[in-house]
């Protein structure tokens, strides 16, 4: 057995743990788990736990359903909300039945795109900025308090939810670098400290949790949909993202006037290029759309600059000349995705701009949202799509995306998106009995 897992093994009798929560993510990003008892763990980690993935969203038909859950004892954490009985968690690889890795875990799927930095000498780190909302209860959108950007109390009334979530992300050895009241009311950021792309995908997965339990535990909601409210600015989750070669971080070149070295410019330059291709799954539901309109603060426009935030990527410059702040600053994500998606199709782009050395566009220093659709096109800024549907159609032509997700996730994936605009645009809204229905 190996030294990790016979730490753990020692942990759970140490703290008389009761029971031990074997965690992993379905295709859309959805939390999954089953729990074992401490008598059982040491066969989990010898031989992993059987499970049906037919019931599990993109793994398997019903003929093949048999998959078996690893635990990652490096993932091993004590669940703070848990307090009258120890619980702790556990992140799991699935393989299939013969020992192979499954195609259909995401997890497996960021570490297949990981493998592929690395065989390049690099090593991804991430940071990412979730937003969310609290309301009142989850049956509609009353909001706790009129606050807006970093405004304190008395108008900031999720102060201690913000608090009691930090505190449990920190138990669980979750670094938290900022937590802070957004722009719209009612709604708040709690930013993590960047850590490497697999860790920060288990993070998010686990702040999501926090963030829900919490707000339980406390009488309220909290919901990472991207646009709750009509009128407002919605919920991203803007992604810090660099590379490093050991100890020295790839994107960093102190000759340069911006401190870019070509490897920067040229992922940056790959983020660009394929913008649109990997938007269906950084913005993967209806409603993700809804967001990504001009005037609240997210990105509709592709390019890139360092101050502009209506900019698609920043270079942000709170430390310039500083070799590990050196990053960049995807803008268009929302914290409703699937992480480990997510981070697969941003390093895909970004590598394929690399291998293919392409070219950084020149930097909009203007504010885009100004610009007219001439100026934008002589510029050569082309646009995010507007909907999910678009989303789709340009995914349905994307090498990369499938190459970046692999035949099965990228099959199904694409298979349900359809499936969600289908039912939606089916829908009969409340605006098209508001507008139409007295007058027609």
């Amino acid at each position: 057995m190996k030294k990790d897992q016979e730490y753990v093994l020692k942990i759970v009798k140490d703290k008389d743990v009761k029971f031990i929560r074997l965690w992993f993510t379905d295709v859309l990003g959805f939390l999954k788990s089953f729990a074992i008892a401490p008598a059982e763990l040491e066969l989990a980690f010898e031989e992993g736990m059987g499970f049906d993935g037919s019931s599990i969203e993109g793994f398997t038909r019903i003929e093949e359903s048999d998959m078996i859950a690893v635990p990652d004892p490096n993932t091993f954490a004590l669940l703070p909300w848990s307090k009258d009985v120890k619980v702790a968690r556990m992140f799991c690889d699935i393989q299939t039945p013969d020992g192979e890795p499954f195609n259909g875990d995401p997890r497996y799927v960021l570490k297949r795109n990981l493998e592929k930095a690395a065989k390049m000498g690099y090593t991804m780190y991430v940071g990412p900025e979730l937003e969310f909302f609290y309301f009142k209860d989850s049956n509609g959108t009353e909001v706790l308090d009129r606050g807006g950007y970093f405004d304190l109390t008395p108008l900031d009334l999720a102060t201690p939810y913000r608090r009691e979530t930090i505190f449990a992300l920190e138990s669980m050895g979750i670094t938290v670098e900022y937590s802070h009241h957004e722009v719209a009311p009612s709604q708040h950021e709690i930013d993590l400290r960047y850590a490497d792309a697999l860790a920060m995908a288990d993070n998010v997965m686990t702040y999501r949790l926090a963030v829900k339990q919490i707000a339980q535990e406390s009488g309220v909601y909290a919901t990472f949909m991207p646009k709750p409210i009509y009128g407002e600015n919605g919920s991203g989750m803007h992604t810090h993202q660099s590379l490093f070669k050991g100890d020295a971080n790839a994107f960093f070149d102190p000759k340069d006037e911006r401190n870019l070295s070509k490897e920067a410019k040229s992922y940056i330059a790959g983020i660009l290029k394929h913008a649109g291709e990997i938007t269906v799954v950084l913005n993967q539901w209806v409603n993700s759309y809804k967001r990504l309109v001009p005037g609240y603060e997210a990105p509709v426009y592709i390019c890139w600059s360092r101050r502009n935030r209506s900019a698609l990527v920043r270079v942000p410059m709170y430390k310039p000349g500083k070799e590990t702040a050196t990053r960049i600053e995807l803008r268009s994500p929302d914290p409703a995705c699937n992480p480990y998606l997510a981070f697969s199709v941003m390093l895909a782009a970004g590598l394929e701009g690399i291998e293919k050395g392409y070219e950084l566009p020149p930097e909009a220093s203007d504010n885009i949202y100004e610009m007219t659709n001439e100026e934008r096109t002589a510029a050569g800024i082309g646009t995010l799509p507007e909907d999910l549907y678009e989303a789709i159609k340009i995914a349905e032509n994307s090498a990369l995306l499938r190459k970046a997700l692999g035949d099965h996730v990228y099959e199904y994936f694409l298979r349900n998106k359809k499936a969600d605009w289908d039912a939606y645009k089916a829908q009969v809204t409340e605006f098209e009995l508001n507008k139409y229905l007295p007058m027609l």
